[in-house]
């Protein structure tokens, strides 16, 4: 994962604006049963008696009832390409196109992504950890820790700064009667929670959201700060959405506030896709990946298959299947950080402001493809 800029809503990544080759793409595309792609034969190079590059798309043959009567007899077959994370209406509803990849292709080629995908969470798990997949980095796993074994964390010191950090925001926008709570609070708690840590004086802060202070923490991890920005939007809008929420987590210990964490990055994680390689031919439930081959795992899929977590469109602090997939387990200051920034967050969020609230009308809408979270947060700070 990397630390990326805002963008404009249908610019999150350059292959959005791909258009396919011109011609009729059915002649180019091989018909395949859903979920059950041929074994590649790989050596060490192009596929064999293919071209140099994967084949343009898996496409699988359904009957089509709505085709009957229009492009033939009830029951014809119509052909359907595999939809792509980066279809037309993606940014606004992906777990739609999630849905039918988990369930019909779990392994597909993706021409717009160039990649080959992964959207079921054995795989996309699997693949985060697994020697053979390289060329990413995630805060948390064991190459990550690794790095940060000679640095010396005070968490104690962290916690403090944090702390501090989110009062001071809270309390500018406590008498406002109405602010949002992205572009006030969300865009600036991660960088100067870094900043305040690094001895950056306040006033400086608000200038400081990107560059040195973060690298001069924790590396690579820390200047992610977009994505604990978006992580933390999303958090803060699950629970604001839900007032049953507020009551259990206003005065909530800080166990129960990193469960609603932990829940809030399986359901929406600021990262939807990430991007590795493979460096040998990988078995994976829908069939092999080839050695040398660009693989996106579907984050926002795997966090929401229903074979890994019961009601996984539900947000649920209390379940008994948690799990998450946007950090790793080992240490990483930038790990401590985020988890840290959620639970002060609430805190001065509802200590400077009790009657908080979502707008009258407001519900948040996340946006974007390859991150993602809401772009605004209209409150009321005095309810």
């Amino acid at each position: 994962m990397s630390d990326e800029p805002h963008r404009e809503p249908g610019r999150d990544i350059p292959g959005e604006r791909m258009e396919m080759p011109s011609g009729d793409p059915w002649t180019r595309l091989p018909s395949m049963a859903p979920a059950v792609p041929a074994k590649p034969e790989v050596t060490g190079g192009p596929l064999r008696g293919g071209p140099a590059a994967p084949p343009p798309g898996l496409v699988r043959a359904v009957p089509d009832p709505a085709a009957a009567g229009v492009a033939g007899p009830p029951g014809s077959v119509a052909r359907t390409v595999a939809p792509s994370p980066l279809d037309p209406g993606a940014s606004r509803d992906p777990h739609r196109i999630h849905r039918t990849l988990r369930e019909e292709f779990p392994l597909t080629y993706d021409p717009l992504l160039r990649a080959w995908v992964l959207s079921r969470y054995a795989d996309v798990a699997a693949a985060l950890t697994d020697g053979r997949f390289t060329h990413g980095h995630r805060p948390g796993d064991p190459a990550c820790a690794r790095a940060h074994v000679d640095i010396d964390v005070d968490t104690e010191a962290l916690r403090s700064v944090t702390e501090r950090t989110a009062y001071v925001l809270a309390r500018r926008i406590a008498d406002r009667p109405q602010a949002d709570l992205v572009a006030d609070f969300c865009h600036w708690l991660p960088a100067g929670t870094v900043a305040a840590a690094v001895g950056v004086p306040y006033r400086d802060m608000m200038r400081l959201v990107r560059g040195r202070a973060a690298g001069a923490l924790a590396g690579e991890c820390g200047g992610q700060t977009a994505v604990r920005e978006k992580a933390l939007a999303s958090f803060l809008g699950n629970v604001l959405s839900d007032p049953d929420q507020v009551a259990a987590l206003r005065d909530a210990p800080a166990g129960l506030v990193g469960r609603a964490w932990t829940e809030s990055l399986r359901r929406d994680p600021p990262v939807q896709i990430a991007v590795r390689r493979t460096n040998a031919e990988v078995p994976v439930s829908g069939g092999v990946v080839p050695a040398g081959a660009s693989v996106a795992l579907l984050i926002g899929s795997a966090g929401r298959d229903p074979e890994r977590f019961r009601e996984p469109d539900r947000f649920d602090p209390q379940r008994d299947d948690s799990g998450q997939l946007t950090y790793g387990g080992g240490f990483c200051p930038a790990v401590s950080l985020a988890g840290l920034e959620a639970e002060y967050a609430l805190r001065a969020l509802f200590t400077a402001m009790p009657r908080l609230r979502l707008a009258d009308g407001f519900r948040p809408t996340a946006a974007g493809l390859i991150t993602r979270a809401p772009r605004s947060l209209i409150v009321r700070p005095g309810g």
